[in-house]
């Protein structure tokens, strides 16, 4: 798998040509559940070139719609394993996104003392989503549902803080999705936008077993300066209201830091990454950013303000799709850790 222009190794015309089934290896660093690794089975009714011609004819481009079943396991015991289906209709205007999966996660709560305390949380999970394309805008809006039914007990010290909580719960929530993209490419973009504001209600009145209200708003930038230089940009904002289950909690999600350390009612995370475009297939990157979780175990002012830092480089390992992967090496006051990357580390 060459590229004919520079003879680098390119899988381009691999991906742009699969159609049919694709099995996509998996491996997991992070240090919240340990080292593994998984896989999943992706099964493509069109190639992403056969997509793009029938987008020439009609003057409309739609992506594949793609089905996929996987699964996943770390050193520590924990494991997932679901299927999702997307798909698109007229012209991409449309965009359905369904997930559902089968879990059994081993973390640690740190709570209101900054202790951990190993717990699991077993369970199923079930997602529903349709975005409608507003006119010919960047802008997507639409309603989003999500299901948890899930058991959770702590598996040495408990965290006394919280009470009598529910072991046994039922998690069922419907919102609204509105999204912006402006991105020059979804997998590595060299310039543009990328926001989705996120508005999502658990009520007993179709069948949650707790009332509870959680908001997310984040937006990346991309600023190229020149060919060699691409700075970016990250905010992301999470709140919470009411009886909201200790692990639903929003986090604090840095490279360099736990997922899941820095955990409360409400969140904020800023960070910069500045890539260096070297070669026109390799890019060496620096990154710094921040966070602070407040609300229920510390006010604003009380709260710890981890900071993640770190370098990494990608290789453009798909020039024809612009996708890029490689390694992120990050460190924070308590942490150190490293993330295989496909594209950008933001989500």
């Amino acid at each position: 798998m060459r590229d004919p222009e520079d003879g680098a190794l390119d899988v381009s015309d691999y991906l742009l040509n699969q159609k049919g089934f694709l099995p996509v290896p998996t491996i997991i660093t992070e240090p919240a559940i340990g080292y593994g690794g998984g896989g999943a089975l992706l099964f493509f009714d069109k190639s992403m070139a056969e997509a793009s011609e029938e987008g020439k004819k009609n003057g409309v481009m739609a992506p594949p719609n793609i089905t996929g079943v996987g699964g996943v396991g770390t050193e520590n015991g924990t494991w997932g394993a679901g299927l999702f289906h997307f798909h698109t209709w007229d012209g991409d205007r449309i965009r359905y996104l369904g997930a559902l999966a089968r879990f059994d996660l081993k973390t640690d709560y740190f709570g209101a003392l900054d202790v951990a305390r190993s717990y699991k949380l077993e369970g199923t999970f079930l997602m529903q989503q349709v975005l409608f394309k507003i006119a010919d805008s960047p802008w997507f809006v639409g309603p989003r549902y999500t299901w948890l039914d899930a058991n959770t007990q702590f598996t040495g010290q408990v965290a006394t803080e919280l009470g009598g909580f529910q072991k046994d719960l039922t998690i069922s929530k419907l919102g609204a999705v509105v999204d912006y993209d402006t991105r020059d490419n979804i997998f590595w973009p060299n310039s543009g936008t990328y926001s989705e504001v996120e508005a999502q209600y658990a009520r007993s009145a179709y069948g949650s077993s707790a009332d509870f209200d959680t908001y997310d708003a984040r937006i990346y930038r991309w600023i190229p300066f020149d060919k060699t230089w691409v700075l970016g940009l990250r905010g992301q904002l999470q709140a919470t209201s009411g009886d909201v289950p200790f692990y639903a909690q929003p986090y604090v999600d840095q490279r360099g830091v736990q997922k899941g350390r820095f955990q409360d009612k409400n969140t904020i995370a800023l960070e910069t990454e500045l890539r260096w475009n070297v070669t026109e297939r390799w890019a060496a990157l620096g990154f710094v950013g921040g966070g602070r979780a407040w609300g229920r175990w510390h006010s604003w002012d009380e709260a710890e303000t981890p900071v993640g830092v770190g370098v990494g480089f990608r290789y453009l390992i798909a020039r024809k799709l612009g996708l890029g992967m490689g390694i992120d090496v990050a460190h924070s006051r308590d942490q150190n850790a490293w993330y295989i990357q496909v594209g950008s580390a933001w989500r």
